[in-house]
């Protein structure tokens, strides 16, 4: 049974002045999005957009060994298929609901058209586009440089701000191939975090209890990514000024065996 939802509860669609939604509201359909839905691949085109209301897709590069990574997550701040208007009918990525839930779809034909009008839609996509490249670029640089325990405190914020409730509902191998490392890292890291307090952790689920200590063990990918969508993205509701971008100092961080491997390699680098 399909609950009662608005299309306003996605922050993108919220912004629209009154003229834009009585040509676009009314070709929305809601629709449900199962864990693990494949919503699209390179090979396919896309016949919708979806703008999610309480669910989070998150967008991966799949390798030919099978093994993948995520670079973007998408919820109700935004809209997934944006490659069509800027792009083409297809995106090189996939795109995978990490978190179930329910997202408003739109025919692309009807998001061209509207797009083609140079309107508002046009420039909110423009700067919902910037704010996505942003992160892209953020969330490589992280996953280079940053320890697995400072990655997963970055993907759990980037969740939560996406979501009306703070837990997580997924399988240690599910967050690897968000993180693309071994299902064995991600519950070493989940353990320190726990351990610290910011989370509370079982096999399958993830609850954040802290979240101002989370935004500390985390790196300051999250606070860059957070303040260019506050900049671009300026109807998104802002979080409380208790947001901090301090990260977690290298002495600090346990010297478990997936954390020093990183740290290994990116002395390697230098």
């Amino acid at each position: 049974m399909i609950p009662k939802s608005e299309p306003e509860q996605n922050h993108l669609l919220a912004a629209l002045n009154p003229a834009v939604r009585s040509r676009v509201f009314t070709h929305l359909e809601l629709v449900k999005l199962h864990l693990r839905r494949v919503m699209y691949t390179s090979d396919r085109a896309m016949r919708h957009v979806y703008f999610p209301v309480d669910s989070i897709i998150s967008l991966q590069y799949p390798m030919t060994s099978g093994s993948s990574t995520a670079f973007s997550v998408v919820g109700n701040e935004g809209v997934l298929g944006i490659t069509v208007c800027l792009a083409g009918e297809s995106a090189p990525s996939r795109s995978l609901v990490q978190s179930a839930g329910y997202a408003y779809r739109l025919p692309r034909t009807k998001l061209k058209e509207e797009f083609g009008r140079d309107g508002q839609l046009f420039f909110l996509m423009l700067r919902y586009a910037q704010s996505l490249i942003t992160q892209v670029a953020q969330t490589t640089l992280c996953n280079l440089h940053h320890s697995i325990i400072q990655q997963l405190a970055r993907w759990l914020l980037l969740s939560l701000d996406r979501m009306s409730h703070s837990h997580l509902a997924m399988s240690q191998e599910f967050i690897g191939n968000m993180l693309g490392v071994r299902r064995e890292c991600v519950a070493e890291a989940a353990m320190t975090l726990q351990e610290l307090g910011a989370i509370a952790y079982k096999p399958g689920m993830i609850t954040v209890i802290d979240r101002s200590k989370l935004e500390t063990l985390s790196c300051e990918c999250y606070g860059l990514v957070r303040k260019e969508s506050d900049r671009l993205l300026h109807y998104l509701p802002q979080l409380q000024d208790t947001r901090t971008l301090k990260s977690v100092p290298a002495s600090a961080e346990p010297s478990y065996g997936c954390n020093s491997a990183i740290r290994s390699l990116d002395r390697v680098g230098k």
